[in-house]
């Protein structure tokens, strides 16, 4: 995975456990965030709730395997020496090798258990000779099955199965061979740690399979939603070629006229001068037949308007149409007002006429979608340099509507493209009374150059 999608995996993570947070209202609050950390896998160099947004939380895993020590260790040297008649000096090495270790579960929980195993199987050679072994647990006294399952529990958060069976086998197999040489009246407890810690493993190792699925969903989500979106612009730029392809094509049969025409509106051309003329029709032509064979591929859906008639061979809309568009929308039960500046409807060059028209349309739109009722202004202004198109809506009047959520952001996505495409600048985002504000400043001058 790479260090991008991870970085977005973690913050899905916190994302979920801070709504788990949130949600403390209804649940207790220490309980949901527990279930989500507990459910997170942690990296192979990373300790356990590495990836908790709060210091508390990743605090809590040293926390709690430092109390098991704290407790355990006075309690395996007292009960080694008094109830196993261990020595003062073996008793006390013991119940540290068995106890100390722990402190590594959290973030290197297999030297960690190679080291407890260890101790614990030594324990238990030794306590064979011990004079008060008699009547007491064996291979496995209480409080090393304590510490052991608190490294099962460590282990099985962090690790997959294959090697968790590995170390139950092994488990179980240590206490099988030590059970050989089983002193007379003890307690063997060879089959209830192998029991618990397979019930142990088995819950632990539930839980990082349900946080390794989870991960790998939220991976194949984002993953979806880059797709998306790069559908959705890729989608939109076809659209705007088509658009231009009929403002150019216009253009270029325009010319093409002119030049064929030409010999016939202005008599006495000399020859040359014809020639010049024909040449310029033929460039022409051959321009636009380029044209329409390259725009073929992006209108090759097969979707024709009525009587079988493309829908988008129709005159492109401009600054023009924007008051039928506004009077539609009114009629639609959206309280909308214009004020559309003298003579900006032939102010502008066709490209610019056509993105202030369609930036209008998707702002509308998106109003009638989240924001239905609220009052809307259209404004659209000419200078000597740009235009001005500004749409500003309140919240909506109608709290009861429930909002559509589940758009795909090609409006945005188109109103940039085609700002992009004109060399201009757009501003969009919300107002602190809930409204939405949409500003787009499209320049009248042609461009050269594409712009970047």
């Amino acid at each position: 995975m790479s260090d991008r999608a991870r970085t977005r995996l973690s913050g899905r993570t916190r994302d979920r456990i801070r709504t788990s947070s949130a949600a403390g209202s209804r649940v207790p609050g220490a309980l949901a965030q527990l279930a989500v950390l507990l459910r997170t896998p942690a990296g192979a160099a990373q300790p356990l709730f590495a990836q908790s947004p709060k210091r508390w939380q990743r605090a809590l895993p040293f926390v709690v395997v430092g109390v098991f020590v704290v407790t355990l260790m006075p309690v395996t040297i007292t009960v080694l020496a008094n109830d196993y008649g261990v020595g003062g000096g073996w008793a006390g090495a013991l119940g540290v090798a068995q106890t100390v270790p722990l402190l590594l579960a959290v973030t290197r929980p297999w030297p960690a258990w190679g080291a407890v195993l260890t101790a614990d199987t030594v324990a238990a050679v030794l306590l064979i000779g011990s004079d008060k072994v008699a009547g007491q647990s064996w291979p496995w006294p209480p409080m090393t099955i304590v510490g052991y399952l608190v490294l099962m529990a460590c282990l099985g958060l962090r690790e997959s199965v294959r090697p968790l069976v590995g170390v139950w086998l092994v488990t179980g197999a240590v206490g099988t061979v030590l059970g050989f040489s089983s002193p007379a009246g003890v307690t063997n407890t060879t089959a209830l740690l192998f029991v618990l810690s397979g019930v142990l493993l088995v819950l632990t190792g539930a839980l990082r399979g349900l946080g390794d699925a989870q991960q790998r969903v939220a991976e194949q989500e984002s993953i979806s939603e880059a797709e998306r979106a790069r559908r959705t612009l890729l989608e939109e730029r076809a659209r705007i070629a088509r658009e231009l392809h009929d403002v150019v094509a216009h253009h270029m049969s325009v010319i093409t006229v002119q030049a064929d025409s030409a010999p016939y509106r202005v008599p006495g051309m000399s020859e040359p001068v014809r020639e010049e003329f024909a040449a310029i029709a033929a460039s022409a032509r051959e321009s636009l037949g380029e044209m329409r064979r390259l725009l073929t591929v992006l209108r090759g859906d097969g979707a024709g308007g009525a009587n079988g008639v493309d829908g988008e061979r129709a005159p492109q809309p401009g600054i023009d149409r924007l008051q039928q568009l506004v009077e539609a929308t009114v009629r639609a039960g959206q309280p909308v007002e214009l004020s559309l500046a003298a003579g900006a409807a032939g102010a502008a060059p066709p490209a610019v006429d056509l993105s202030a028209y369609r930036i209008v349309q998707e702002a509308l739109a998106n109003v009638v979608r989240h924001a239905p009722g609220a009052p809307t202004r259209v404004s659209v202004t000419v200078d000597d340099d740009e235009v001005l198109v500004l749409v500003v809506n309140g919240p909506a009047r109608d709290a009861v509507v429930e909002l559509e959520s589940s758009g795909t952001g090609h409006g945005l996505v188109g109103m940039r493209e085609r700002v992009r495409l004109t060399g201009g600048t757009l501003d969009t985002g919300p107002l602190p009374d809930g409204g939405f504000r949409v500003a787009a400043r499209l320049p009248l001058n042609d461009l050269t150059e594409e712009p970047s």
